[in-house]
């Protein structure tokens, strides 16, 4: 291999690593063009191939993007019982109230962008790519030895956080773990985490009182999670607490939890571009109300298993948060935080344990920005364990070395994520409806998700990018509990 074909290889692989695969195909083309040593050649030939793919996988998250804002302009979001909401749009010029095509409130589309360009791409506090934590407050503690379900207590939780202070070093995001009962409230729990955890910190402020939510203001390592839209419509619960958290100023996780056929369209586009539009309404409002206000993407789309209940055992179930998070690292820019590294097994077994580091390596592998909920959660989020939490942690720290020490120098690898050219008009069906059950659109996609896990599959079967691993949707080989 000569310097030239080294450095331009190089230089490809960082256009890669950008998200810049134009850049890196027609480096590989002058590669394959003018250089023959039998090596680079081979890599570059191999890559530019693996390019095409990203390419036309770049341009289907840019489409989501773009069509999350028609979804606001063309379709709109049903606010028109909430005056508060009203009220603030209306005031701010942002309504365009000479749209034909609006189901609901329609936002102009030149607001929408002003409003996205307020929104700070650098997150302080930020613990970088590939990192996972906890999350989701789960309402049961599984106690060992002990059949009895329920909420954490304050000694309990104070042993759940300080096992989390002692694994920091995997542990990058320390989201509130699991529901407490009265004897301590969700202030006490934020107190504890802040004395017992250095890192990043997510709590919700809705049950606290105005001093207390003020607590997180202006500390870059907590971020006030919080949720307002679902179904193209408002949940009136949450309007005073949103409302709260954007003018106290704190740093906000925008929730979606959308549900592929339940609360959501069913094609992977259809259901990304849905919830990307419901979290841009979230954060429209947001910088509407305190300009600059930090606005992190919590779109996070998840799948039901064959009984119609939220699996976390769905192989789909990461590849659609790794999806969701290409769409903010290589699009928009914007911070994320998306959900996987769980289980829907209700027993912590080693086949649990396996299960939850088989998501996060898929995660790691296609590349994600923060995951909750990846760290001692199972049961599809219901329960949490400290045993499980302990384990979780053993086999996250030696998948992290196994990632970071592999030698494959692979680029990027394609997700292969499935297109919809319908998805514009299947949200509006749904939206028509009332639900995605009975809409045309549901039906047409009833087997999306099953096609693109064996697309991932066919894929590995030709490619492996971490001979180290086993390669396929599951990710590793089991893990010993």
């Amino acid at each position: 291999m000569n310097v030239n074909s080294r450095s331009l290889y190089k230089k490809a692989h960082v256009s890669e690593k950008r998200f810049d695969f134009d850049s890196a195909r027609k480096i590989y083309e002058e590669i394959t063009t003018h250089f023959d040593e039998p090596a680079i050649f081979d890599r570059a030939r191999r890559r530019l191939a693996v390019v095409t793919d990203l390419i036309e996988e770049k341009r289907l998250y840019e489409r989501i993007h773009q069509n999350g804002k028609r979804v606001l302009t063309e379709i709109g979001v049903d606010i028109t019982e909430i005056q508060p909401l009203m009220d603030i749009l209306i005031d701010a010029d942002a309504v365009d109230f000479d749209s034909q095509t609006a189901l609901f409130v329609p936002i102009k589309a030149d607001y929408i962008d002003r409003c996205i360009d307020q929104i700070p791409r650098k997150m302080k506090g930020d613990p970088g790519l590939n990192t996972f934590g906890t999350g989701a407050t789960p309402p049961f503690l599984n106690r060992p030895g002990n059949d009895d379900l329920g909420p954490a207590n304050r000694k309990e939780f104070e042993e759940i956080v300080h096992t989390a202070g002692k694994n920091e070093d995997v542990v990058k995001i320390f989201s509130l773990p699991v529901a407490t009962n009265k004897s301590i409230s969700d202030y006490e729990a934020a107190q504890l985490m802040e004395k017992g955890y250095s890192g990043l910190k997510m709590t919700s402020t809705r049950n606290m009182s105005d001093g207390e939510a003020a607590f997180l203001k202006d500390k870059d390592h907590w971020i006030d999670g919080t949720s307002l839209v679902t179904s193209l419509g408002v949940m009136k619960t949450m309007v005073e607490p949103f409302l709260r958290s954007v003018r106290i100023g704190n740093n906000l996780l925008l929730l979606d939890l959308s549900i592929a056929g339940v609360s959501g369209p069913q094609s992977p586009e259809a259901l990304l571009t849905q919830i990307h539009a419901q979290v841009l309404f979230m954060m429209i409002l947001a910088q509407t109300i305190t300009p600059g206000i930090t606005c992190i993407h919590g779109g996070i789309p998840d799948v039901v298993g064959p009984d119609g209940d939220l699996s976390y055992s769905s192989p789909s179930q990461p590849l659609l948060n790794a999806a969701m998070a290409r769409v903010n690292l290589w699009i928009t820019g914007f911070p994320s935080a998306q959900s996987g590294g769980s289980t829907s097994i209700t027993e912590v077994t080693p086949e649990a344990i396996d299960e939850s580091g088989n998501s996060r390596d898929t995660l790691r592998k296609y590349g994600v920005h923060i995951v909750r909920h990846a760290m001692g959660a199972f049961g599809s989020l219901n329960f949490f364990s400290l045993e499980k939490f302990i384990a979780d942690c053993r086999v996250e720290r030696c998948a992290g070395k196994l990632f970071r020490e592999s030698k494959s120098g692979h680029g990027v690898i394609p997700l292969y994520f499935p297109p919809d050219k319908n998805a514009i008009e299947g949200i509006r069906e749904i939206a028509e409806k009332g639900n995605p059950k009975n809409a045309a659109h549901t039906l047409k996609n009833v087997d999306a998700f099953m096609k693109w896990e064996k697309a991932i599959n066919a894929a590995a079967m030709k490619r492996n990018y971490y001979p180290e691993l086993d390669e396929n949707v599951s990710g590793f080989e089991p893990a010993i509990l």
